[in-house]
């Protein structure tokens, strides 16, 4: 079983995932991790040099190859991922996507703390930084929510998380 987490950046993935991994006895991935690897260059410096797009391109060969390669995976996918080139679809025809969703408020307390590891927020004056997030969000919502379950990230559990995607 292939296991996508998907939400904004901040929301939790990438820790729930490694648990989930290792609950699950699959391996584990960040998609973000991954890129950078592969790529011998940080996500900021693929924005900066390459721009969006590339980063996008390069982002979608990387999940299709992941899949390819593993029939069983926990993988933690860029808070964008979902929203380019069909990636939502790929992912629901080829595991359970899980939407980790996360309060506006959660996420602004958690970015505002990684704003500098953060390409699309690292210039955002913090005063802004909500309004930012929430438009963004907006926008994003209209993929996270094709996605199998949504659980909210604030009250999850491990037992929970697993539960929800073997019983769904």
């Amino acid at each position: 079983m292939r296991v996508y987490l998907i939400g904004f950046m901040g929301s939790g993935k990438s820790h729930w995932g490694r648990l989930l991994s290792e609950r699950m006895n699959f391996p584990f991935y960040d998609l973000d991790d991954v890129i950078v690897q592969k790529s011998g260059r940080t996500i900021t410096e693929i924005f900066e040099s390459l721009g969006e797009e590339q980063f996008r391109i390069l982002e979608k060969e990387l999940l299709e190859k992941l899949t390819d390669e593993h029939p069983d995976l926990v993988l933690s996918c860029g808070g964008g991922t979902p929203c380019f080139f069909g990636n939502i679809d790929y992912m629901k025809e080829h595991g359970k996507v899980i939407w980790l969703n996360t309060s506006l408020d959660t996420l602004v307390a958690r970015l505002v703390k990684e704003k500098s590891h953060r390409p699309l927020i690292r210039d955002i004056p913090d005063a802004e930084l909500k309004s930012v997030i929430t438009k963004k969000l907006h926008d994003r919502k209209l993929y996270y929510e094709q996605a199998h379950l949504s659980l909210p990230e604030e009250s999850l559990s491990l037992e929970q998380i697993q539960a929800a995607i073997l019983h769904d």
